[in-house]
Formats: structure tokens, sequence, C-alpha cells
């Protein structure tokens, strides 16, 4: 019994997932003797080590579905696997960021403010826990759910009853029992905070947070833009995260925006990209997809008794499953484009231009440099979209490489177009001596407008992709929201240059359709 109760919780979940976990049998294995189930000493020994256990023993109404049925996804066993990392404190700054994404409904707040956080404040592993939500309201409501646990579940009282009674200063009052913060007689803490209050230097006591909790943290894409963005990753890594460099750190969410913290998180999760900050900052990103492949081509549900597979595969197809369940924002819905302006195909093409729309710099602040590959097609009278690349890289011979690379996968292009609204005559001598003739272009319209002008070409069925191209339509998606738009501009540029949207003069450009 004593070997059941100290193997590692691990040693139960070991290849086992949301379609293979047996909840009677791994109960029947981790409590070797229901007696101890009686006690309260049992209870703490048993789930001490397995905050599965302990949602079970204590939490069980939180479990369940409509029916009574307590059920486990995938990723529900992934968090309490790595929930148990908690036992032992950090020993070096930033050792312990994680970031876990997952399909709406999985269960992400109860899980992470609730079931392991209380698991961890019952048995001692975390002393302060700093909660962090868009809005203050929605971290007060996480705190509030903990306290009326703590208050009405006559289990916990019982068997940490320090936990639950708060701290009293010797005058009888409450060191804190209110809407934001919780000091508990053991010396725990919990503290409920919007993302944009003040936070610097909260402490309790000698204690600064050890754990500290961000749930969606972005709001909703109608009230978010890049901007804004931007100022919440900065209030994250220049506010929050230096409250303790050792804490352990949680950030659960869903994708609400591309270009948003957790769309930069999911890309780095699923090996597309890494964004400098995600780096720097030493954070691990998790994604769990709601479909899961296995690598013979096999296919299964995460949360099987909530999602059948054959529930899931019917609404693949639609935007709400992109946007609600695969963390794609491919299924915003867009200003400018949506999903469905993209076809997919190819024509023979009659031309075939490189369009470049260059950033100035390659620091991390600064935009991308879009390359876009268009070819226009005389027969079908259609552009096709053959490539749409984003670099960071710094004006000078990096640059002049990678767009001799762009030449030698595309021999058929023949003539790059490259915008000089900034830096004018200094990309020419960037691209001297190109094999084919190199052209700038002066851009005097509003970029919403030109955007639209492009947008009527592809829902009139004029534009076409080669493939799928995901970072040019994620960018137009979110257009003008985006927080890189160099794509859309770079090739927005080349189908205005073989459709052009306004007269030219006639002859033999009009004829090529602007190629020349």
């Amino acid at each position: 019994m004593i070997d059941a109760l100290t193997r590692p919780l691990d040693t139960y979940l070991a290849g086992l997932d949301g379609d293979t976990f047996d909840l009677a049998r791994y109960l029947a294995e981790r409590v070797p003797d229901v007696r101890m189930l009686a006690t309260a000493e049992g209870r703490r020994t048993l789930t001490r080590l397995d905050p599965l256990l302990f949602g079970l023993v204590y939490l069980r109404h939180h479990l369940r579905d409509n029916e009574g049925n307590v059920s486990f996804g995938d990723a529900h066993l992934d968090w309490c696997r790595a929930a148990r990392a908690w036992v032992r404190p950090p020993r070096t700054p930033a050792e312990q960021r994680d970031a876990y994404v997952a399909p709406r409904n999985t269960g992400k707040s109860t899980m992470w403010f609730l079931i392991l956080p209380m698991w961890a404040a019952a048995h001692g592993f975390i002393r302060f826990i700093a909660a962090f939500s868009a809005s203050a309201a929605q971290a007060e409501t996480h705190l509030s759910t903990f306290k009326q646990e703590l208050a009405t579940n006559e289990r916990i009282q019982e068997d940490y009853p320090d936990l639950c009674a708060p701290a009293k200063r010797p005058s009888g009052a409450s060191v804190a029992d209110t809407q934001r913060m919780y000091v508990a007689a053991s010396g725990f803490a919990f503290a409920a905070r919007g993302m944009d209050s003040s936070s610097l230097g909260m402490k309790v006591g000698a204690h600064r947070p050890d754990l500290l909790l961000l749930d969606d943290v972005e709001p909703d894409e109608s009230s978010y833009s890049a901007d804004q963005a931007g100022k919440r990753l900065t209030t994250l890594k220049d506010a929050i995260l230096p409250l303790n460099i050792y804490a352990r750190v949680v950030l659960v969410g869903t994708v609400t925006m591309p270009g948003s913290i957790v769309h930069q998180l999911v890309k780095h999760a699923r090996g597309v990209e890494t964004a400098d900050w995600i780096r720097d900052e030493s954070f691990r990103a998790h994604y769990s997809a709601p479909i899961i492949r296995g690598d013979d081509g096999t296919e299964r549900s995460m949360w099987p008794a909530k999602w059948p597979l054959g529930y899931l595969k019917s609404i693949e197809h639609t935007r709400s499953f992109a946007k609600n369940m695969a963390n794609d924002p491919m299924g915003m819905d867009g200003d400018y484009w949506s999903a469905e302006d993209f076809r997919y195909g190819e024509d023979p093409p009659t031309h075939t231009v490189l369009s470049i729309d260059p950033a100035t710099t390659a620091k991390s602040t600064s935009d991308f440099t879009g390359l876009g590959v268009v070819s226009w097609s005389a027969k079908a009278q259609r552009c096709t979209v053959r490539a749409a690349i984003p670099v960071k890289i710094p004006p000078g011979e990096k640059l002049r490489a990678r767009v001799l690379d762009v030449l030698d996968e595309f021999p058929e292009i023949g003539l790059i177009i490259i915008e000089t609204n900034q830096g004018g005559d200094t990309w020419l001598a960037i691209l001297h001596d190109m094999p084919v003739r190199v052209k700038t272009v002066t851009q005097d319209i509003p970029r919403e407008v030109r955007a639209a002008n492009v947008l009527v070409h592809y829902q009139r069925g004029r534009v076409q992709h080669a493939g799928p191209l995901r970072d040019l339509e994620e960018q137009m998606v979110a257009f003008p929201k985006a927080p890189n738009d160099d794509l859309v501009d770079c090739v927005g540029s080349a189908i205005d240059r073989f459709m052009p949207t306004r007269a030219k003069k006639a002859g033999p450009k009009a004829a090529s359709r602007g190629y020349a």
C-alpha cells in the first residue's frame, strides 16, 4: 500500500490519454484501501502528490457533466502531470513558465484556477497566488469561486481548516478577505487583479507571489487591436513577470486575434515560429488540438466523452471550429477578408513579379519585410499568388541574398517591384545588378483603400492562391488590426500592377497589364 501512495502520478498515467484513461481502474490502483478516504489524514496522504485524485476527492462536483458522469481528456491529464512540478520550488529564475492553449469549454479555468491551485495551497506547495485576467472582474470571479469552496465545502474545511479560515489581526479583523485578496490562517494568500491594474511590488508580509496565473489576458477581438496587444505584452513582461522571477507562471487562454499573445504561443507550440519574447522570457507553450492525429494517420478526439470524433469531424470545416476549437485565427470574422475569399489553383503564367514591401530595420519592434511572388495569366485573366514570405532581415546584403534565393526558386520572375516610401534609392543600391529589372513604386493611397481594391478582385474570383499561404491569409483576415501587414501590402502591390484600379495611360504598359 505504501508503494502505491508514493509511486509518482506519472506511473499511473504513463501512456494514457483521454481515449484510454479508465477512471475506475485509476481509482482502484490509486486508493488501495478505501478506508483511508474515511479519515482526514488518509485523504491528505492520498492526495498529497496527486492533484487529479485531489480533484476527485474534494471537488468532484466541478468535474461532473449534466448526467453526473466524470471524464477526462488528454489536456486534463497533461495538466495534472504538469502541476506536480510545483511540489519542488524552482531553483533558477524563469524555470517554470508555461502557457496552455486548448479549445473553448475544455475546463481550463476550472483546472488551473480552482482544482490545481487549491491542491497546491492545501498541501503547502504554493504560498501566494497572483491571478490576472483581461479585466479585474474576471480575475475576481476566479477568487470568488475559490473562496466559495473554502466557505461551503465541508470536506475541505475538515481536512484543511487553516486554509479555510481567514487570517486575523490582533484586533480580530481579517487581514484580507475581500473581492481582490484573501489571506488564510495557514499563511496562504490569493490576489486577483486585472492586467492593467497596478501590481508592482505586490507582497504579503515578506512573501512575493510564487505562482502567477494568467487567464484570458486578452479581450475579445472586437475590442482588441495590434497596438493593444503590444501594450498587453509589455505589461506582461515589465509588470507581471518581475513580481517574482522565481515564481511558477501559468498562462492559459484561447486565440482572440491573429498575431495576439496567445496566437504567438500557439505558433511556438506547433513549431511554426517563435517570437523573440517567448524565447527571451523562457516560456514553454503547450497546444491541445481538438482532433489528435497519430503518426499512422489515425484520428481521435482529445476528449471523447464530451466531443466524439464523429461530431468533431462533422464541424471541422466550419469557421466556428477553427476559431473556438482549433485556436486558428483563420476562423475570425475579418473586417476585410474572410476564409471564404481564398480560392486555390494555378493558371499558366504569362508574367510573374516579385513584390517587396521592405522594413527599414530588423529590430524586434519593427515590421517584417514582405516578399510576394504573383503571376498573371492572360489566358485566365487572373492573378495567382505563388508565395508570400515574411522575413526579418536588415537592409543590406542579407536581404539581397534572400531576394536572389527567391529568384532561383521562381526562375519565371521577370520583374522586381519594391515600395520606396521609406528608404528611397537605398533599395536600388541594395538590389543592384539583379538578373531581372528592378522598379520602385511609391504608394500615395491609404492602405485601407488599397486593401479594399484588392479585396474586390479576390471576391470576384480574379485572384487565387497556388496553395494555402498561412502567413498571408492570417494577415488578410486580421487586416487592419493585424500586428503586421507587410504581406498584404506586397501582394496587393503586385495585384494592382496586373489589375490596376485606376486608369493608366494607354500603350505598351497597359497592354501588358502593367508588367513592364
